[in-house]
C-alpha cells in the first residue's frame, strides 16, 4: 500500500509534518481540527509537500527525517515541490 509523507503549512506560517495513506482525507481532518493537536489551533492549513513512500515504515522514517530538519531545509523541500 502506498503511503505518503507530507508537510502542511499552518496559518501562522509554521510547518507540520506527518504521514498518511490518504492525503486528501488527512488534509480535511487537519482543517476540521481533528487531525493533530498542533494544527487544530493553527487552521487553516494547506498542503505544501507530498512524497510517496512504498510502505508505512518508509513513510514513518521519512517523516522523522523531515522533522529533524531545520526550517530552511524544509523550505527548500517545499520550494522544489511547488516548482514541479
Amino acid at each position: 500500500m502506498t503511503c505518503y509523507c507530507y508537510i502542511v503549512e499552518c496559518s501562522d506560517g509554521t510547518y507540520y509534518t506527518g504521514w498518511t495513506t490518504d492525503p486528501h482525507r488527512r488534509l480535511s481532518q487537519h482543517n476540521k481540527g481533528t487531525g493533530a493537536k498542533y494544527t487544530s489551533t493553527r487552521r487553516p492549513v494547506k498542503l505544501v509537500y507530498l512524497e510517496p513512500q512504498s510502505n508505512r515504515t518508509d513513510a514513518m522514517k521519512r517523516e522523522l527525517a523531515i522533522k529533524k530538519m531545520k526550517r530552511v531545509q524544509k523550505s527548500k523541500l517545499v520550494e522544489k515541490y511547488e516548482a514541479k
